[in-house]
């Protein structure tokens, strides 16, 4: 099986004090995760270290990067390279998400800078994807993310492509009104593992766990992870919430 993903996003949100207290919270709940099983935090970068020393000792549990600069160093005055997180023993990073790529005007090339960066120091990055309303609404979805991985994965070779995660947000699902259905999120999850089939072939593409970002829930995560293209999610408000994102590990396939 895929390897399945829980993966938290703080985003800007908690102080250290209440960071700390949300994880030994979640970890109080002693789920033994399965071998295909991994739980993530994405925390703010002063939470790093913090976090990396609270799962230490769990199995299949991680600290994250929320986000990485695409430049190797240099004089960048706030910025934080891939070559310091490594330092700081960190596993993953998440690349492109879409509060990135708008805020910010992360390009599809400065996102494939990254993702390199990202591989070359043994970190793996959790890639972004996903379109807005308007391109929803225009039917044009399925070309749109699809040049969003040709154009920031589709340099890597077939061993670099398995060792990264894909997570889809439904951007026009977020704070919009409108609710992306569970055959709409496997739609998509399908469509993304046809593209990596195409240019990798289908074996390649069926080890690449694809996560799901488009407000995943306690009572709605069960039955889309459930959804045979779908290994996980990428969750915001819900990871803030102790029980709830309990729920949501627990929800794992």
């Amino acid at each position: 099986m895929r390897t399945q993903i829980a993966a938290a996003n703080w985003k800007m949100n908690l102080t250290f004090q209440q960071g700390e207290k949300l994880l030994d919270d979640i970890l109080a709940a002693e789920i033994n995760l399965k071998d295909h099983q991994k739980t993530i935090f994405a925390v703010p970068y002063p939470y790093l270290t913090m976090t990396r020393s609270e799962v230490a000792e769990e199995k299949n549990y991680y600290a994250a990067a929320q986000n990485c600069y695409h430049k190797k160093s240099g004089a960048y005055t706030g910025e934080v390279s891939v070559e310091m997180l490594h330092s700081l023993n960190i596993n993953y990073c998440v690349v492109g998400h879409s509060e990135r790529r708008e805020y910010f005007l992360e390009t599809n090339a400065i996102l494939a800078d990254k993702v390199n960066l990202c591989l070359e120091s043994f970190i793996i990055p959790i890639f972004c994807c996903g379109e807005a309303l308007a391109i929803r609404e225009a039917g044009t979805q399925n070309e749109f993310v699809t040049i969003q991985l040709q154009e920031s994965l589709f340099q890597l070779t077939a061993e670099q492509i398995k060792g990264i995660v894909i997570a889809y947000e439904p951007i026009w699902a977020i704070g919009t009104g409108k609710t992306a259905t569970t055959a709409q999120a496997q739609e998509m999850h399908a469509h993304l593992r046809s593209v990596i089939a195409s240019k990798y072939g289908v074996a390649i593409a069926n080890q690449v766990p694809i996560l799901y970002g488009g407000s995943v829930k306690a009572n709605n995560a069960k039955e889309l992870f459930n959804c045979p293209d779908v290994d996980g999610g990428l969750v915001g408000g819900a990871s803030l919430v102790a029980a709830d994102f309990i729920e949501i590990i627990r929800s794992l396939k």
